[in-house]
């Protein structure tokens, strides 16, 4: 992207807010949120990110600025989050380097099950408010109407292309997890092989704080379980796999769940697949991860007692 077709208030932002302007774009994408790796004009390397103020923001960035102090491998925060019209900006250092791991074996949810464990222990120590509402994909507590989270531009679209076994399968996931009863911590609910950096054996980088959340712990594993092998387009990681990353994630804590919470911690996995199998239906994206879904959704129900 050149400097010219950045958005109109980003230059003068980084100059009031980090004492430079941009000279050079790194990066840009777009999903949830914007964000523009920029080398500022006295060298600095840094990442601006900005989203839609819906309040969640300030908790995060405050909670990924602890663990950065804490010595978590992260970018640590340059600013608090700015209001800017009608967005949530901060900044952040540009931490590059490392690899993503590929692969969705036992071994591997191991490795990232133990990256997950000392995240949460590191969360567990920490007081900030809850970053609600939570990304749409841990939201199955919502009070729209309906089974999913209100989200305009998936529900203006043709929803008969959404398989009738997405729908019974998040119905069921939604209906035990909304019984549990557990009570709410703070967790990353986005732990995705596409937002870690390894270098060899040692995670080097995990990124996208945006999405924490304030779920259940034993839901947040749950989904973490399922989507660790996510590199590109959302799927699911073999039922093997993800007991594996349950089995690790407790031995490291020191704490085996209780019924309810392995319960809860199926029902999640299902939650979270569910979501983004309609996600990718909705808007032409790839279907594996609904084809994962459907061959195991039976058993992970019945894991999920849903």
């Amino acid at each position: 992207m050149p400097l010219d077709e950045l958005p109109d208030w980003l230059p003068a932002w980084c100059l009031d807010h980090l004492g430079g302007e941009p000279a050079e774009v790194l990066f840009q994408s777009q999903q949830v949120s914007m964000v523009f790796g920029l080398r500022l004009a006295d060298g600095r390397e840094v990442v601006v990110k900005a989203r839609a103020d819906d309040g969640r923001a300030a908790s995060c960035v405050a909670a990924q600025a602890r663990m950065a102090e804490r010595g978590f491998p992260c970018a640590r925060p340059l600013t608090p989050v700015v209001g800017v019209g009608a967005l949530a900006v901060h900044a952040e250092r540009y931490r590059p380097g490392g690899e993503v791991l590929h692969g969705d074996s036992p071994e591997i949810a191991v490795r990232c099950a133990e990256v997950f464990a000392g995240l949460m222990a590191e969360l567990a120590g920490m007081t900030v408010a809850p970053p609600l509402p939570n990304p749409p994909w841990v939201r199955w507590d919502h009070l729209d109407s309906g089974l999913w989270p209100a989200i305009d531009f998936l529900d203006s679209r043709d929803q008969s292309v959404v398989s009738e076994h997405i729908v019974e399968t998040a119905e069921r996931a939604r209906g035990r997890l909304l019984t549990a009863g557990l009570p709410c911590v703070l967790g990353h609910a986005d732990f995705e092989a596409q937002n870690l950096r390894w270098e060899g054996r040692q995670v080097w980088a995990v990124h996208d704080w945006d999405s924490l959340a304030w779920q259940p712990e034993a839901a947040l594993v749950g989904a973490a379980s399922g989507s660790f092998a996510s590199a590109g387009s959302p799927t699911l990681a073999p039922i093997e796999s993800s007991e594996a990353f349950l089995v690790a994630y407790q031995d490291i804590r020191g704490r085996l769940f209780t019924v309810v919470e392995l319960e809860v911690a199926w029902a999640a996995s299902l939650w979270m697949a569910a979501y983004n199998a309609r996600e990718m239906a909705l808007c032409g994206g790839s279907l594996a991860g609904g084809e994962a879904l459907r061959t195991q959704a039976a058993e992970r129900l019945r894991r999920a007692n849903a």
